[in-house]
C-alpha cells in the first residue's frame, strides 16, 4: 500500500481493479468475450502495473474463456429461392449461413433441413470455423403441381445442451427458360458495294429459341464490344435481324466492317447468343455524270415542222476513262430525240414527228446520263416544254344525235333542253357559239325554238302540245371563235311526253245541243243484270292519263242500277216492280288516272215503258243517233251486224216465198255435243227443208230464251268456275326459265285461249319472280333464293293472282318455295379468343358465338363438333325460336310496295306473226303502184312503259334501199318510188324494233314482199284478207266497205222481192250467182279450232272444191287450203248466207 500498487490503464471503465489492502485483482464489470476479443481463438487482456518507491512495472495477462452464451442468427428471417422447373437433381444453391458470436465447441456445428421429398442439405466447411450450407435438389421440380417449396433451415452450435437457430427457406419453381438461341450459320459474311442506297438490306440473320413464348422470342441488337461508328452505317431490326444500311458507305474510308451481334430472348433472366457478321467493301464507280441544258425553250407551237430545235444539252463526268464516257438518252413514247452536236458532251433536243396539243399539251423530258462504269453510274434531268395551240378542231358535242324526252305544257321561253359542244383547242380557239341551223323547208318546224347562243339552253318560244305534236326534229350548229373558224353540227330529236291536260269527253250519251245527255227506254219487265245503255268517253292524253273509271254521282234510286267503273256500262241490279217510277235520272262521273284526275258528267234519262213500246223506241233511236255516235268502229260492227240480219231475213222471206207450199215452218236450236271450240257455241235453225246456222256470241247448251224477245235474245247461264287456287312447288335457286307449271293445262284451256283472252298476272308480292309464255307456262323469272324472298318463315308461299278476260275469271296461284341445303353455317369471327385462369375447376362453362345458317328446318344448324383435345369437351344448349307465351303473343306490319319499272321486256312482234309464231309474213302489191304506197305496218308492243316501252322501228336488212321506207315511229313499210320493169319480183325486209331503255332490247321481224300483176294482186287480196282479217288494224276502212256491200245487197233483196211480189210468179227460186268482181273482206275472216279441225266463218260465197262435213247437216264445210293459188276460182252457189267451214 506504502508504493502505492496501482493498475495503469487508457480505458474509462477498466474491466479490473486492484485492492490495495489484500493485492487481489478484481473484476471491475461485466466481460463479453465476443465484446472484447469478436472471435479471436484466444482472448488475452493485458494489464499494465506500477509499483513506487522504487519504481517498477509488473506485466499482468489476464484469459477470457468462452462460454455458450449465443444461439446462432441467421441474417433474415425467410429466404427466398427462385428455381426454374428444368433445374436438374443435384443443382447446389449456397444459402446464407448462421452467425454464433461463440467460438470453439460453442460455434455453430451443424444445420439441420426439414423433412422433404425434393431438397437435401449439405454443408461445406470452408475452415476457421465457418461452414455454409448448400441446398441441394434431389428430385425433379413441378411447377404445374407444386409452385412453391417452404423448408425449414436449423443452425446448432456445440453446446451443451446445444443452442439453435431458424430460417423459412421459400422455394418458388419458375417456368423454365432453359434454351439459348442458336444462331442459324456458323459464319456469316457477306459482300456490300460501296455507296449503296439508304435502307439497302446487308444481311439478314436468324437465330431460332427452342424455349416458347417470351422465352423463345428473339431479340436482336449490336453487343456492346461494337465501335460507336459503326452504328451510325447500319441499324438491325430487334424484329427481324435483318442488318441494313443507315449511313454513306465508302470504300475510301473501309474496306471492311465486323460487327458482334446478340441474340437474345426475352426469358427471365433472359439467354443470349453472339455471332460476328464480316461485311467487305467493294469499290464502285461512285461519280455520276452531270447534266446542264442551255438555250431551252419551254413553249413551241403544235404545228412546228419535225427538227425543230427545242434545248442545247451539255454532259460532264468526273470520272475518267470508260467511267467517264458518257452516254444520253431520253425517256420513250415522247415526239422529240437528241442529235449531237460536233463539240464532245453536247446534244440538241429537237422535235422527230408534228405534235398535237389536244393529244398532249406538255410533255415531261427526262434526259438520262450513264457513264460506261462498273457498276454504271447516271444521272437525271427533267424539263418541261408546253405545246401551245393553234385552231386545229372542230367543236364536237357531248352527244350525237341528242334525244330528249319533254313534257307538254310547257312555260313559252322558259329554258326546254340544253346541248353542249366542246372544242380541244383553248383560250379563244375553244369559245363555242351556237345557232339553230335553219332550212328553208323546215322554217316551220323550228321556227318556234331558239338557242342561247353562249350557253347552248333551248327554248321554246310557246307552249307544246303532245295532241298537237308528238315528236320534232331540228339541228343546232356550234362554231368556234378562231381564226378561220371551225363548226360542226347535231341532230337533236324532241320526244314530247303526256301531261293530264285533257278532260274526259262523253261519246255517248250526247243531245242534240250538244250536251252530254241521253234518254234510254227499257222494258219494265227486263231481268236482272239487262243492259240499259254504255256510257262512252274519250280522253286525248294517253297511259295512266288516258285511262277512264265511271262512278255514279247521282242517281234516283241507288237499288236499280249499277254501273261498271271501267266498262261504263250501265246495268239492272233487280226486276222493275209496279211501284218504281217510269222515270230515272242517272249523273254519270267519268274520271281519268293523272295525278291530279280531270273529269266530266254524263247524264242518262231511264224511261220505263211497255215491252212492245220499247222494241219499237229502240229501233228508232237506233236509226236516229247511229251517226252521232263518235266510236266508228263500235257503231259501224253494231250497223253491220243489224244490216245482215236484216239481208238474212229478206233472205228467208224470199226463200219462203219460193217454197210457199210448203207449211213446215220450225225454229230449234240443235245444241253441238261435241263442239269444243272458242267461238263458244252456233245458233242452227230450220225453216222449211233448209237448215241455217248463225254463228255469234257464245251461247251454252241449256240457255233459254227470254219471254217476248222474238226467240233471238237467250239467256246465258254462268259457267264460269268458281275461282280457286293452283297449288305449286318448286325448289328455291331454280335457274332463270325453270318450269313452275302449265296453267294452261291444269285449267282445261288451250294456249290459244289464254293468248286470245289476254291471260295474265295482275298482282302478287314478288309478281316479278314468275311469267307466263305463250303457252300457258308458268316459269321463273329469275333466280328464286328461298332466304331473301321469305327469310327464316317456316313455309314459304307465294301468291299471285292472273286474270282472263271476256269473259273476266280470276285464279289465284299459289307457289310454295322449298328449301335447299344452299348455305354454309358461318361464325360470326374466324377466330375467337378466350383468357381462363389454370385455376378453373372442372365442369366451368364458356358460351361461345353460336353459328348462323339461313336455311331453316332440317338444313339449319343441327349440331356443333370440337376438334379432339385432351382438356375440353362440348355441350349443347337448344333454344326454341318460338313465342313461349300461353297464348302466344304475334304482331303484324301491313307493307305497301311500288314496284318501279326496269327495262326487262324485249319488244314483241304483233304483227307479222306466221303460222309458227316467228315474226315472219308475206305482202304482195301490184307493180303498178305509185310512191307512198302503204305496203304493210309492223306492229310491235313492249310491256314496259315510260321510255322503256317507246318504240322505234329502223331498216336492219333491205334488198334495195331505193324501193321501201320504213316511218321509226309507226313502223308503216311504204314505196320510194314506182316499181320497173328491171326491180326483182320479191324483196325482203328485216325490220329493227327497239326500245328507248338504257340498256335497249331488241327484237326483228322479216316482211317479204312479192310484186304481182294487178290483176293477181286483187284475186290475192281476197285470199289473204280472208285468211288475216282480224290482224288488219284498220278495221273501221273494211267494215264501211263491208257495210256497203251488205247493204248493196240487202237494197237488191228487197227489189228482188217487190219485183216477185208483183209478178206474181210462183216460181220461187233462191241462188247465189257467182260475184266475178268481189272483192270484200268478209270471207275466211274468223279462224278457231275444234278438235283436230279448223273452222271459220265466211261471207256470202263458198269456193269450188269445198266439201260438206258429214253429220254437219250440210251447213259446214271443209276448206282445201288454197293459201297459195293466186288464181282461186269462186262459185256463186250456197246452201246458206252465214256457214261454219273448217280446214284442216
Amino acid at each position: 500500500m506504502g508504493r502505492k500498487y496501482r493498475i495503469v490503464t487508457s480505458q474509462t471503465v477498466p474491466f479490473f481493479h486492484l485492492d490495495p489492502n489484500d493485492g487481489n485483482l478484481y473484476v471491475s464489470r461485466k466481460i463479453d468475450r465476443e465484446e472484447v476479443c469478436e472471435r479471436t481463438s484466444t482472448c488475452k487482456i493485458n494489464l499494465k502495473t506500477v509499483l513506487e518507491n522504487p519504481l517498477e512495472v509488473h506485466y499482468v495477462s489476464v484469459e477470457v474463456l468462452d462460454i455458450n452464451d449465443h444461439s446462432p442468427i441467421f441474417p433474415e428471417n425467410e429466404t427466398v429461392v427462385e428455381m426454374f422447373e428444368s433445374v436438374l437433381p443435384g443443382v447446389r444453391v449456397p444459402l446464407q449461413p448462421a452467425r454464433d458470436p461463440d467460438g470453439g465447441i460453442f460455434s455453430i456445428q451443424h444445420y439441420k433441413l426439414s423433412s422433404n421429398d425434393h431438397f437435401r442439405l449439405e454443408v461445406k466447411d470452408t475452415g476457421d470455423d465457418a461452414k455454409i450450407p448448400v441446398l441441394i435438389v434431389q428430385k425433379s421440380l413441378d411447377r404445374e403441381k407444386s409452385a412453391r417449396h417452404t423448408l425449414m433451415l436449423t443452425a446448432l452450435d456445440g453446446g451443451k445442451p446445444p443452442k439453435s437457430g431458424e430460417v423459412n427457406i421459400v422455394v418458388n419453381v419458375l417456368d423454365a427458360n432453359d434454351n439459348a438461341p442458336v444462331f442459324s450459320k456458323d459464319v456469316y459474311s457477306v459482300i456490300l458495294e460501296e455507296n449503296c442506297p439508304l435502307g439497302t438490306t446487308v444481311v439478314k440473320i436468324n437465330a431460332t429459341d427452342l424455349d416458347s413464348d417470351r422465352n423463345g422470342e428473339v431479340v436482336y441488337s449490336f453487343s456492346n464490344s461494337v465501335n460507336r461508328k459503326f452504328l451510325k452505317l447500319f441499324e438491325i431490326n430487334p424484329s427481324t435481324g435483318e442488318i441494313t444500311v443507315k449511313g454513306l458507305i465508302d470504300y475510301e474510308e473501309r474496306d471492311k466492317y465486323q460487327l458482334e451481334i446478340e441474340a437474345s430472348d426475352k426469358g427471365v433472366p433472359p439467354l443470349s447468343a453472339q455471332k460476328s457478321i464480316i461485311i467487305k467493301i467493294t469499290d464502285m464507280n461512285d461519280n455520276a455524270p452531270e447534266i446542264e441544258i442551255t438555250s431551252f425553250s419551254r413553249s413551241i407551237p403544235e404545228d412546228s415542222p419535225p427538227g425543230t430545235t427545242v434545248a442545247l444539252i451539255s454532259v460532264n463526268d468526273l470520272d475518267s476513262g470508260l467511267n467517264g464516257k458518257v452516254i444520253c438518252t431520253l425517256n420513250d413514247d415522247i415526239p422529240f430525240i437528241l442529235s449531237p452536236s460536233l463539240q464532245d458532251k453536247m446534244y440538241s433536243l429537237v422535235t422527230k414527228s408534228t405534235l398535237d396539243r389536244e393529244k398532249q399539251s406538255h410533255y415531261v423530258i427526262t434526259v438520262t446520263a450513264k457513264d460506261a462504269g462498273q457498276p454504271q453510274c447516271s444521272c437525271e434531268k427533267t424539263v418541261g416544254v408546253v405545246v401551245s395551240d393553234v385552231n386545229d378542231n372542230y367543236p364536237e358535242f357531248s352527244t350525237s344525235p341528242y334525244t330528249f324526252y319533254v313534257t307538254e305544257g310547257n312555260n313559252p321561253g322558259a329554258t326546254l333542253l340544253s346541248v353542249k359542244a366542246f372544242d380541244l383547242d383553248e383560250n379563244s380557239n375553244s369559245i363555242v357559239s351556237y345557232r339553230i341551223f335553219r332550212d328553208a323547208g323546215r322554217d316551220s318546224i323550228v321556227s318556234f325554238i331558239n338557242v342561247n347562243s353562249e350557253t347552248g339552253d333551248i327554248v321554246a318560244l310557246k307552249s307544246l302540245d303532245f295532241e298537237t305534236l308528238k315528236t320534232f326534229q331540228f339541228q343546232v350548229v356550234a362554231s368556234d371563235s378562231g381564226s378561220p373558224s371551225l363548226s360542226s353540227n347535231v341532230t337533236v330529236n324532241v320526244f314530247i311526253l303526256d301531261q293530264n291536260d285533257n278532260t274526259p269527253v262523253i261519246l255517248y250519251p250526247v243531245s242534240s245541243n250538244g250536251s252530254a245527255e241521253g234518254v234510254e227506254e227499257i222494258p219494265r219487265n227486263v231481268n236482272v243484270g239487262h243492259l240499259v245503255t254504255k256510257v262512252r268517253a274519250y280522253d286525248a292524253d294517253i297511259g295512266y292519263n288516258g285511262w277512264l273509271l265511271f262512278s255514279l254521282q247521282e242517281v234516283t234510286d241507288h237499288s236499280l242500277f249499277g254501273l261498271d267503273r271501267y266498262t261504263g256500262q250501265i246495268r239492272t241490279l233487280r226486276s222493275f216492280t209496279e211501284t218504281d217510277e217510269a222515270e230515272h235520272k242517272l249523273v254519270i262521273l267519268v274520271k281519268d288516272n293523272g295525278n291530279v284526275s280531270l273529269s266530266a258528267t254524263a247524264t242518262v234519262i231511264v224511261k220505263l215503258v211497255e215491252p212492245k213500246e220499247a222494241f219499237a223506241a229502240s229501233d228508232v233511236k237506233s236509226a236516229a243517233k247511229d251517226d252521232e255516235d263518235n266510236n266508228v268502229t263500235f257503231y259501224l260492227m253494231i250497223t253491220l251486224g243489224s244490216v245482215s240480219v236484216l239481208f238474212i231475213i229478206s233472205i228467208i222471206v224470199l226463200i219462203a216465198m219460193q217454197c210457199s207450199k210448203s207449211t213446215d215452218y220450225t225454229s230449234k236450236y240443235l245444241p253441238e255435243t261435241n263442239y269444243d271450240g272458242t267461238l263458244c257455241h252456233s245458233i242452227q235453225y230450220r225453216s222449211g227443208d233448209k237448215r241455217y246456222m248463225l254463228v255469234g256470241p257464245r251461247m251454252s247448251i241449256g240457255s233459254t230464251i227470254v219471254p217476248g224477245s222474238h226467240a233471238n235474245t237467250l239467256v246465258l247461264p254462268d259457267r264460269r268456275r268458281a275461282c280457286e287456287e293452283l297449288r305449286y312447288s318448286l325448289p328455291e335457286e331454280l335457274t332463270m326459265g325453270a318450269v313452275v307449271g302449265n296453267i294452261a293445262k291444269d285449267l282445261g284451256m288451250e294456249p290459244s285461249v289464254l293468248i286470245s283472252r289476254g291471260f295474265r298476272i295482275v298482282s302478287g308480292s314478288r309478281d316479278s319472280l314468275f311469267q307466263i309464255n305463250n303457252n300457258g307456262v308458268l316459269h321463273v323469272s329469275r333466280k328464286i333464293d328461298r332466304e331473301e324472298v321469305c327469310e327464316r318463315i317456316a313455309a314459304c308461299i307465294i301468291n299471285i293472282k292472273t286474270v282472263l278476260e271476256n269473259p273476266l275469271e280470276v285464279h289465284y296461284v299459289a307457289i310454295e318455295v322449298l328449301d335447299v341445303n344452299d348455305h354454309s353455317p358461318t361464325f360470326p369471327d374466324n377466330e375467337t379468343h378466350l383468357e381462363i385462369s389454370e385455376s378453373a375447376l372442372s365442369g366451368a362453362r364458356f358460351q361461345l358465338q353460336g353459328a348462323r345458317d339461313p336455311d331453316s328446318g332440317v338444313f339449319s344448324v343441327q349440331q356443333y363438333r370440337l376438334s379432339q383435345n385432351d382438356h375440353f369437351r362440348l355441350e349443347i344448349k337448344d333454344r326454341g325460336r318460338d313465342d313461349s307465351g300461353s297464348p302466344s303473343l304475334s304482331s303484324n306490319v301491313t307493307v305497301n310496295v311500288f314496284i318501279l319499272d326496269q327495262n326487262d321486256n324485249a319488244p314483241v312482234i304483233l304483227y307479222p306473226v306466221s303460222s309458227n309464231g316467228s315474226a315472219e309474213g308475206v305482202e304482195e302489191i301490184p307493180r303498178n303502184v305509185n310512191a307512198g304506197h302503204l305496203v304493210t305496218k309492223v306492229r310491235a308492243y313492249d310491256a314496259d312503259i315510260g321510255y322503256n316501252g317507246w318504240l322505234l322501228f329502223s331498216l336492219q336488212e333491205i334488198t334495195d334501199h331505193s324501193l321501201f321506207g320504213l316511218d321509226r315511229y309507226t313502223g308503216q313499210i311504204r314505196t320510194l318510188r314506182s316499181f320497173t320493169e328491171t326491180d326483182e319480183a320479191e324483196h325482203k325486209l328485216v325490220i329493227l324494233v327497239k326500245d328507248n331503255g338504257n340498256v335497249s332490247l331488241s327484237a326483228t321481224a322479216t316482211v317479204i314482199v312479192k310484186l304481182v300483176e294487178p290483176k293477181e294482186a286483187f284475186a290475192a287480196s281476197d285470199v289473204k284478207s280472208a285468211a288475216k282479217d282480224d290482224e288488219d288494224n284498220n278495221v273501221t276502212f273494211y267494215l264501211m266497205i263491208t257495210l256497203g256491200s251488205v247493204s248493196v245487197l240487202f237494197i237488191i233483196s228487197i227489189i228482188v222481192l217487190i219485183a216477185m211480189q208483183c209478178s206474181k210468179s210462183t216460181d220461187y227460186t233462191s241462188k247465189y250467182l257467182p260475184e266475178t268482181n268481189y272483192d270484200g273482206t268478209l270471207c275466211h275472216s274468223i279462224q278457231y279450232r275444234s278438235g283436230d279441225k279448223r273452222y271459220m266463218l265466211v261471207g256470202p260465197r263458198m269456193s269450188i272444191g269445198s266439201t260438206i262435213v258429214p253429220g254437219s247437216h250440210a251447213n259446214t264445210l271443209v276448206l282445201p287450203d288454197r293459201r297459195r293459188a293466186c288464181e282461186e276460182q269462186h262459185t256463186g252457189r250456197s246452201t246458206s248466207q252465214t256457214l261454219l267451214v273448217s280446214t284442216d
